[in-house]
This record gives structure tokens, C-alpha cells and sequence, in this order.
């Protein structure tokens, strides 16, 4: 390559430099330079020890977009003394994967020196793509550092996750965020009009790189004045709301717990949550269906009246109309006394026939519609209750043979429907 090359390319380099996006431009190369993510990269704290020593083993990053997973890997390579090979799972087949690591055997056999192999999204890698890397990690040939922003229990090989240390990246905090928009407003050239960082840094959710393009957008906008408070709103007008299978899980779980509390206020809220992120109507209603009977049940029996009542009328009138009777259906099993009883005796039962208690129907209880049946005792001695109620006080349970487990009794207790 002559000189005349080395200048285009160098210049080819410095323009795609400039045109790269703001969160790209300003992405840190040391540790000084990260914001955030203290508990991992704070003087002592277990990271920050293992990259500046270099003694990094497998590790996966694992947290929200925008909370700096690309970045440490980044950090890495710029301070570590091995070498640094980088995987897409997008783009990236097996046989990519198999290169990658046959280079790293072969600079460990020729030159000594060990491979850090960076997978970004290692949670869109197929079972055959993980599987390809466990032998490798496993015999120290390369070091692996993945990257999700998926629950790893979820989504990496329980193999290859074993192998690994997990580290979870929390979502930036507010004077992360408002720290990093000061380096975004310098780098851009721009002013904001007082409070605008703030109500930037509020919106993003703790997610640096929506903070960052928001903030790249509101300054195009804003030129050549200030940005301001409505450049922002446009701005995030088009940022898309985090809601990946994790948030999906927590959230419904957030839901749930929310209304067994008895806090209509909450419920409502999560309601809301998923809703704006699209989240399945019909799903929503399911729960809200399960949740009658198993969190308030015989408290309550009108509670399930209402969760089928949400769900068929969520059939008849769709969104977004419907989030009216799904919040009508959440505010009252909020509102509604709870009790577990219905749940509890199901559940007990069912452990009762696992256990092997004897599961052999009454006599009196068997079936009698044909003819013969009394001759071997089917039917014999049953009256109806409609005819004499006493026969209510006849045990309508299995009898309780010798050197069986002995079931338990009662299922479901008197009152309210709380637990016995």
C-alpha cells in the first residue's frame, strides 16, 4: 500500500469517524470514562479488578439496551493484553465461530497469547452456535465474553452459562444519564435551555444510547438555537419503548403481585405498562382470570364473575376500548378480600394422589346407571341428600387403607376461604 492509499484511508477513517452516531462518538475507552455502574466498576469492585488486571475469565453481560455492555467490551480491548476477536450472533454463523477459534489455538501455540472472544446478542445464537464455543471455553483456548440483554437463564446453554461469571448491568441512574448528556451536549457543540437535561434524562428510562440518539435528534432539530424542551418531546416521539421478553416476565409478575396486595393503584399502573408496550390483551386477561381464583377465590366468589366478564367483553369490544373493562376487572381483585383456599386445596389434593394415597372410589359412590351394578356392591347403600340430607355427614372421601399415606384434611376450610 503506497502513501497516497494510507492518506485515503486515514481520511476515509476520520470522515466515518464524524458521521458515526453520537452514542458511537462518545463511547469511553477507559474505565474512567464509563458512567454508571458502580457496583461492578467503583474502585475494588469485582470488574474493574479483573480488566485492569487482566485476568478476565468467561463472563456474559447481561441487562438492558443502552446500559454499557458493548462499552466494557470495548474497554477491554483497549486494555487488555490478549487478543481481541469480535462475533455478531446477527451475522455470524458456526463456521465463523470454528475460525475464530482456530485462530485462538493457533496464537496460543505459536505466540502464547490467549483470545478474548466478544459475542454481542449471544442470546440470538442458536443451540448449535453455543455449542460450538463450549469446548473452546471450556480448555481455556478462548475467553468468552458475552453480551445479552436477555435473562441468560432463559437463553444461554445452562453448559456454557456454567462456565461463565454473570454480571448484571443495571439500568443508568439519573445523574448518570444527565452526566452523559453533558458530554453529548459539548460534543455536539450545543446548548440546552435550563431543565431540558433533567427532562431528557427522566424520559430515557435509564437506557444511555436512547439518551444520547434522543438527544443527537433534538440538537438536529434545534439548530442553530437552543434545544429545548419540545425539540426533546419530538426527539422521543419516535424512541420505541424497552420491552423485551425479561421486561415482559418481570412485569406481569410486578402485575400480579401488585393486585394479591390489595394495591389498586399498582395494578392499574403495570396494567398500563403493558398496554403501551403492546403486550397481549388477551393474555393480560387470562391472568386477571387465574388471579380470581387463585388469590381470592371462595373469598370473593363474584371476583372470578368479573375476570370473565373483562375477558369476554375484551372478545366483544377490542382495545383500545377494552382497557376499561380491564381496569374495571383489576380495580375490583385489588379491592376484593383475598384468600388462597381455592388454590391451596387443589394443589393439596393433587400432592395427596402423587403421594399415593388410596384413590379407590366408595362402593356407594360408584356408578350404578346399568343393570347388575348392585350385584357387586356399585351403588349400594347411596341416598340422595335431595332425599335425606343427613347423608351430607357420609364421607364422600376415599377410605383410609392400612400402610398408605394418610390424606390430608380439609382441603378447603370454613370461612372466608383462607388456608387451613
Amino acid at each position: 500500500m503506497n502513501d497516497a492509499d494510507d492518506l485515503f484511508s486515514s481520511a476515509a477513517r476520520e470522515r466515518l469517524k464524524q458521521q458515526a452516531p453520537l452514542a458511537a462518538r462518545l463511547r469511553p475507552r477507559t474505565l474512567d470514562d464509563v458512567v454508571g455502574q458502580e457496583h461492578l466498576l467503583g474502585l475494588g469492585k469485582p470488574l474493574r479488578v479483573l480488566i485492569e488486571a487482566d485476568r478476565i475469565s468467561s463472563i456474559i453481560l447481561w441487562g438492558p439496551p443502552g446500559t454499557g455492555k458493548t462499552t466494557l467490551a470495548e474497554v477491554i480491548a483497549a486494555t487488555t493484553h490478549r487478543a481481541f476477536e469480535r462475533l455478531s450472533a446477527v451475522t455470524s454463523g458456526v463456521k465463523d465461530v470454528r475460525e475464530a477459534i482456530e485462530r485462538a489455538h493457533d496464537r496460543l501455540g505459536e505466540q502464547g497469547t490467549g483470545t478474548i472472544v466478544f459475542v454481542d446478542e449471544i442470546h440470538r445464537f442458536t443451540t448449535s452456535q453455543q455449542d460450538a464455543l463450549l469446548p473452546a471455553v471450556e480448555s481455556g483456548v478462548i475467553t468468552l465474553i458475552g453480551a445479552t440483554t436477555e435473562n441468560p437463564y432463559f437463553e444461554v446453554n445452562a453448559p456454557l452459562r456454567s462456565r461463565s461469571t454473570l454480571f448484571r448491568l443495571e439500568l443508568l441512574d439519573h445523574g448518570a444519564i444527565v452526566s452523559l448528556l453533558g458530554r453529548g451536549l459539548r460534543a455536539e457543540g450545543a446548548i440546552a435551555a435550563e431543565g431540558v437535561v433533567t427532562h431528557l434524562a427522566q424520559r430515557c428510562g435509564g437506557d444511555g444510547r436512547q439518551a444520547l440518539t434522543a438527544l443527537e435528534v433534538a440538537c438536529a432539530l434545534a439548530r442553530p438555537g437552543e434545544v429545548r424542551d419540545e425539540h426533546v418531546e419530538q426527539a422521543l416521539g419516535v424512541s420505541a419503548m424497552r420491552y423485551g421478553r425479561d421486561d415482559h416476565y418481570d412485569v406481569v409478575s410486578a402485575f400480579i403481585k401488585s393486585i394479591r396486595a390489595s394495591q389498586p393503584d399498582a395494578g392499574i399502573f403495570w396494567l398500563a405498562r403493558m398496554l403501551e408496550a403492546g403486550d397481549d390483551p388477551k393474555f393480560i386477561a387470562r391472568r386477571l382470570i387465574i388471579l380470581a381464583s387463585e388469590d381470592i377465590g371462595l373469598a370473593d366468589p363474584h371476583a372470578m364473575v368479573i375476570a370473565v366478564a373483562a375477558a369476554q367483553a375484551l372478545e366483544f369490544v377490542g382495545l383500545p376500548e377494552a382497557q376499561l373493562n380491564l381496569a374495571q376487572a383489576v380495580a375490583y381483585l385489588a379491592r376484593a378480600p383475598k384468600g388462597n383456599a381455592v388454590s391451596h386445596a387443589i394443589w393439596t389434593a393433587r400432592e395427596d394422589v402423587r403421594r399415593g394415597v388410596d384413590v379407590e372410589v366408595p362402593g356407594f359412590l360408584r356408578d350404578a346407571h346399568y343393570a347388575g351394578a348392585g350385584e357387586i356392591g356399585h351403588g349400594v347403600g347411596y341416598v340422595s341428600p335431595h332425599d335425606q340430607p343427613e347423608q351430607v355427614e357420609r364421607d364422600h372421601l376415599p377410605a383410609q387403607t392400612e400402610g398408605r399415606p394418610t390424606r390430608r384434611t380439609p382441603y378447603v376450610a370454613d370461612g372466608q376461604g383462607e388456608a387451613p
